[in-house]
């Protein structure tokens, strides 16, 4: 595999700094990111979009469903262990956990979380050409116009991600062990 799990000193010098406070956020330099440094503009921009996802209207719990719905369509086994600790985290229930890993289209636990899915695979499915029904029955469960953009931000921030794990063969990290497979 030709991508090296970067340091702060093998890094190119722009992606140093995103490296360092990665780290210093989460208590270690995740090698998904380390991977991705090669690139310091693919870092920046991941980094950035990824925040402004984190910082939208979408509840948090709605935001994972979109993350886990990429993760497991995409087969990226780093970002379903990295999101299965988040979901934990959350405190969202073993049910809606092991239903978001299976990625099967098998209806969720919680019906507004499970419009979330139907609506983020209606996007893939559709390039952003969803009908008027898959719209309409995303907004029946409260869900806004906003949140329907939201999502498009969060299918972006998580193609990079999950396209970029893949190409770099992230590898699940030890602090992330327990929550893959």
């Amino acid at each position: 595999m030709p991508f090296a799990d970067l340091t702060s000193t093998t890094a190119p010098p722009a992606s140093r700094r995103a490296m360092e406070a990665v780290a210093e956020r989460l208590g270690y330099l995740p090698a998904a990111v380390a991977r991705l440094a090669a690139s310091p503009h693919a870092l920046d921009g991941f980094l950035k979009i990824s925040a402004i996802f984190e910082a939208c209207t979408l509840d948090p719990l709605s935001r994972e469903v979109v993350v886990m719905t990429m993760a497991t369509r995409n087969d990226c086994h780093v970002c379903v262990a990295m999101h299965t600790a988040k979901l934990t985290g959350l405190g969202a229930g073993p049910a809606l956990i092991a239903a978001l890993r299976d990625g099967a289209e098998a209806p969720l636990p919680d019906e507004g979380l499970d419009a979330v899915r139907r609506f983020t695979l209606a996007v893939l499915a559709s390039a952003g050409a969803v009908d008027d029904a898959d719209l309409r029955d995303f907004l029946a469960y409260g869900y806004t116009e906003e949140n329907a953009l939201e999502v498009v931000l969060g299918i972006g921030a998580y193609t990079l991600s999950t396209l970029a794990n893949r190409l770099t063969g992230a590898p699940v990290d030890q602090q992330l062990a327990s929550f893959a497979g």
